[in-house]
């Protein structure tokens, strides 16, 4: 039997007891059948991590920030994610940022005792004021630097979420949204690198997603804002406004030379036949949506 937990991401997994027993192939189809279980349990949270993502979009909308604050394996999903969306889709540093126990050093190795500290999860958060949000990943649902985080964000006045793969996570009292992905015990107990860990970052790149498509920074599924920082990113330029467009090689390379290189503007001279000054006005009004840029200078 197992010993009572108060976490079933601690719990000894049945099917996995005789695993130092096993050749390669079978510890490979044990721990390839227990990953089967994630998608699942995501989707068991979509319509709670819906709530979190137009919660961040009103944050990001009104001028505030999206914070991630996790420990361990947590954490550095959390650092990942936040530091792809600036080459993805040209946001701007700052505007969701990633706070891990330990701090720099952290990202490659352990750092003792700070997952433990309520008082660095508080001091990792002390900027964060009314109308921001604050998110919480820890896959017990129990971190204490994760506690201190939230305890810190609810007292300022920021909206406060947990990921974790526990439904009855004791940090849940702290947070306004509880994105619960119960992925249940790992195939090496304890190990939340694994399973619960998948679904950490399955949950931030589908949050981080679509925070930045219901932002405008894409155009039906293409990258509008991605910040071209080398060859391949200059020459994905030229593509998506091939593909947004229709128009050839010659027609992209000169929108993109009449407004300076910017894709956004480029991509409506060509749907609109506007001007680059006219493009880049709409788009403004329009707070950088194509779309509805689209639609202002649609004729009448």
């Amino acid at each position: 039997m197992n010993p009572p937990t108060d976490s079933p991401t601690e719990a000894r997994n049945p099917a996995s007891t005789d695993l130092d027993r096993l050749p390669a192939l079978e510890i490979l189809r044990i721990v390839n059948r227990e990953d089967e279980r994630v998608p699942a349990a995501v989707a068991a949270a979509l319509p709670e991590l819906a709530r979190a993502v137009d919660a961040a979009v009103a944050a990001l909308r009104a001028g505030r920030r999206v914070h991630y604050v996790g420990a361990g394996s947590s954490g550095r999903y959390a650092v990942l994610d936040a530091a792809e969306l600036a080459p993805t889709y040209g946001l701007e540093p700052g505007r969701i940022t990633a706070h891990l126990a330990g701090g720099e050093r952290a990202l490659t190795r352990a750092v003792e005792g700070a997952e433990d500290s309520e008082e660095g999860g508080r001091l990792a958060v002390a900027e964060v004021g009314s109308g921001d949000v604050v998110i919480g990943l820890a896959a017990s649902g129990r971190t204490p630097y994760v506690a201190g985080a939230l305890r810190a964000a609810r007292a300022a006045g920021a909206t406060t979420a947990l990921v974790s793969s526990n439904p009855a996570a004791p940090l849940a009292r702290l947070a306004d949204l509880h994105i619960c992905t119960p992925t249940g015990p790992e195939v090496v107990t304890g190990s939340t690198r694994m399973k619960a860990g998948t679904a950490q970052k399955l949950v931030l790149h589908s949050f981080s997603t679509a925070v930045m498509v219901r932002l405008g920074r894409t155009y039906s599924n293409l990258m509008v804002d991605v910040a071209a920082t080398n060859a391949k990113l200059l020459d994905r330029r030229l593509t998506i406004l091939a593909q947004a467009t229709g128009a050839g090689p010659d027609a992209c390379r000169a929108a993109l030379q009449a407004t300076s290189g910017e894709l956004k503007p480029a991509l409506l001279v060509l749907l609109s036949a506007a001007g680059p000054e006219a493009a880049r006005a709409a788009l403004a009004e329009a707070g950088g949506v194509v779309r509805t840029a689209l639609d202002a200078l649609a004729p009448r």
